[in-house]
């Protein structure tokens, strides 16, 4: 057995959160890096959702709306998700996709900026997807979109800017941004902070209540496991939720849904975040996979001391088996900077990454030379990161 394979084996022995481990359906022969794109399964959904559709839909029907708490789940769920985003309750709903959130996020913040105020400043390194969506925005509320990196938000910033749209954590490097420093800037130039958590929610502390985040978005597929295509969220602080006026007023956020009434009057609170009817199979397996982070010693401080300690350690692998200049870490390497990943430069990338996955080591390649590693410290070990490390030198070698 190798010096870092003795040391995984300590760092597993000693590790608090490896009995979490359990929880989860994986099997022995793989080692899955790729839960920042879809995390794994929990064991307790498959069972969740079959008493959802045989029992609540098939037994009870529509009685299962009152009876099972199928209308109340949006914002029920929401305050689960909102103590692992250090937010208080009453200031998350579920439902939608990521996209559709960031829609109503940023449009609301537009409007609660005011008259005089035209752009919208977004994240230049941004997903694709939240860019499409900020141009979309501006040409309906009449701005201008100024993309920048998130290190020039503060020179930007000024009388005219509306909004500003930024993620936490670089979806293609790993990179995590200084959420406190930047929300102040936002707020010092009278503009709406608008928060992409997709990349950290579940990974590592956000504070959005500390730190006085204005609209946050993410979605629950990543880190916090609900499944494939599982609904996204929306935070409204508390103080501006009687100002946020949605770009899309559906019948399930009116005061009065089942009034049927022409006019339309937004819900109080975080409920005129909601739009339609809310989609209950996918949002029931999220409140199921939920339930992980009940167990004992689960907590996002633990959660976030074992990701950096995974990714310390990944790296320090990748020093040993990898070649020197074969690749190239493009994820910082300072904590403060880094989210629960790590992106590694290669030449061949969507080659090494096809041959990493028919040896058992799942990450995934975004274009056009990045291998990217996701640690979700629930269920990834040490052993998991040394034998990644070992396969990769074995062969980009």
């Amino acid at each position: 057995m190798s010096e870092l394979e003795l040391k995984a084996e300590k760092l597993d022995a000693a590790d608090e959160l490896a009995g979490v481990r359990a929880q989860f359906v994986l099997g022995d022969d793989v080692v899955y890096l790729d839960g920042n794109s879809l995390g794994a399964l929990p064991v307790s959904v498959p069972g969740r959702v079959e008493d959802v559709v045989r029992r609540q839909w098939g037994e009870l029907r529509i009685r299962s709306w009152d009876e099972s708490g199928w209308w109340t789940a949006p914002e029920r769920i929401g305050d689960r998700i909102a103590s692992l985003v250090g937010a208080a309750a009453g200031q998350i709903v579920v439902g939608d996709s990521t996209s559709v959130n960031v829609f109503k996020a940023v449009v609301a913040a537009v409007r609660m900026a005011g008259p005089g105020r035209d752009e919208i400043v977004v994240d230049a390194t941004t997903f694709p997807t939240d860019g499409y969506i900020a141009e979309s925005a501006a040409r309906m509320t009449g701005c201008t979109v100024r993309p920048v990196t998130p290190a020039e938000v503060p020179g930007v910033l000024g009388d005219r800017t509306a909004a500003v749209l930024l993620n936490h954590v670089d979806y293609r490097t790993g990179r995590r941004h200084d959420l406190p420093a930047l929300t102040a800037a936002v707020h010092a130039a009278g503009a709406v902070a608008v928060w992409d958590l997709c990349h950290s929610a579940g990974a590592l502390p956000v504070g959005l209540d500390e730190h006085g985040v204005d609209l946050a978005v993410g979605c629950t597929y990543k880190y916090l496991n609900g499944g494939p295509g599982s609904p996204a969220y929306l935070y409204v602080r508390s103080d501006l939720q009687s100002r946020f006026d949605s770009p899309l007023p559906g019948w399930n956020s009116h005061a009065e849904p089942f009034g049927m009434r022409p006019a339309y009057e937004p819900a109080p609170g975080a409920l005129r975040g909601r739009v339609g009817t809310p989609d209950i199979l996918s949002m029931l397996a999220l409140e199921a996979a939920l339930d992980v982070w009940d167990a004992d010693g689960v907590s996002v401080g633990a959660v976030r001391a074992k990701s950096l300690a995974l990714t310390d350690f990944f790296l320090e692998c990748v020093a040993s088996y990898v070649p020197s200049g074969r690749v190239e870490s493009v994820t910082p390497v300072a904590h403060e900077e880094r989210g629960s990943q790590v992106a590694l430069r290669c030449s061949d990338a969507g080659d090494v990454m096809k041959r990493l996955i028919e040896r058992g080591v799942v990450g995934d390649f975004r274009h056009p030379d990045v291998l990217r590693f996701g640690f979700t410290p629930l269920y990834v070990g040490f052993a998991d990161v040394e034998r990644a490390a070992r396969v990769l030198g074995d062969l980009v070698r």
